[in-house]
């Protein structure tokens, strides 16, 4: 689908906003409700940030008519809006159905794709091969070099994460290089050659020393922290004891269902594998 840079005027009904990895609410009655799409940000609020100078970059997919406005650092924001992490946006415009089955809201979606294709456009200014400077391809999403005619689609990771059980108890660790303090399930990145099913056994056996069996695939999500698309897996203890891997890891245990320690947000693809949600 081609993207207008900069479009002239605000014909789309969905205007996404971001500030980093978060997004713009509006008019919000209460805390944690759920939001729709009379929670984003409408025309006047999008012109004030222009008349302001606060965008560091805008467009528009028509066909799926939807804009993305990326705000400059610590930019301010208009009464009656506020910023929140887009995890919880994914959570918050899920209906109780989608919440409970682990599917993705439309607007959730909406805006990963939003959020991906403005970091495509942040990295990819120039041509690799020839220095060019890149333009938006006038029928694919996508950047386009005017020389060489390379075209430069957004980048897409696969990671896998998975959920392993031993009778009632499952496997949690807790990673050494993120910013919150919660156990999580192991995860990582597909590695070149492997299928998702021996990344999964090599990331178990890898990070806490234990073997894994009877793997199951159990659903994905988008996940543009900055670009991961995550494979969610539940596998069963096969033999082994913890052994972390610390250049990874600060610690992993095994906890029981019913007394799990803290865990990463709702919203997130560990939570819905923990909390059941893609079973």
């Amino acid at each position: 689908m081609p993207i207008i840079s900069n479009p002239n005027n605000f014909f789309c009904e969905h205007h996404f906003v971001f500030s980093g990895n978060d997004i713009l609410i509006c008019n919000e009655q209460n805390q944690n409700n759920f939001l729709d799409i009379k929670n984003l940000p409408d025309e006047q609020i999008l012109r004030k940030f222009f008349n302001n100078q606060t965008a560091s970059d805008w467009f528009a997919e028509p066909d799926l008519n939807y804009s993305a406005l990326m705000l400059e650092n610590e930019s301010p924001l208009p009464c009656g809006c506020k910023s929140i992490a887009l995890r919880e946006f994914f959570w918050r415009t899920k209906t109780a159905e989608e919440q409970s089955k682990g599917i993705p809201s439309y607007l959730g979606t909406l805006a990963a794709r939003a959020h991906g294709l403005l970091r495509l456009r942040e990295t990819h200014r120039f041509c690799p091969t020839c220095g060019k400077k890149l333009e938006d391809d006038t029928e694919f999403s996508a950047k386009v070099c005017p020389g060489c005619k390379r075209q430069f689609f957004p980048r897409i990771e696969p990671a896998v994460i998975v959920l392993v059980s031993k009778g009632n108890e499952v496997l949690l660790v807790k990673n050494k290089n993120r910013k919150y303090d919660t156990y999580a399930c192991v995860s990582g990145f597909v590695e070149l050659g492997e299928t998702l099913e021996q990344a999964v056994k090599r990331e178990v056996l890898e990070e806490t020393g234990i073997c894994i069996k009877n793997i199951r695939y159990t659903g994905s999500q988008s996940w543009p922290f900055p670009d991961q698309l995550m494979l969610a897996f539940l596998a069963d203890y096969e033999s082994g004891e913890i052994k972390i891997q610390e250049s990874e890891l600060d610690d992993a245990k095994w906890f029981s269902r019913d007394n799990l320690p803290e865990i990463p947000k709702r919203g997130s693809v560990a939570h819905n594998l923990i909390m059941g949600f893609f079973n």
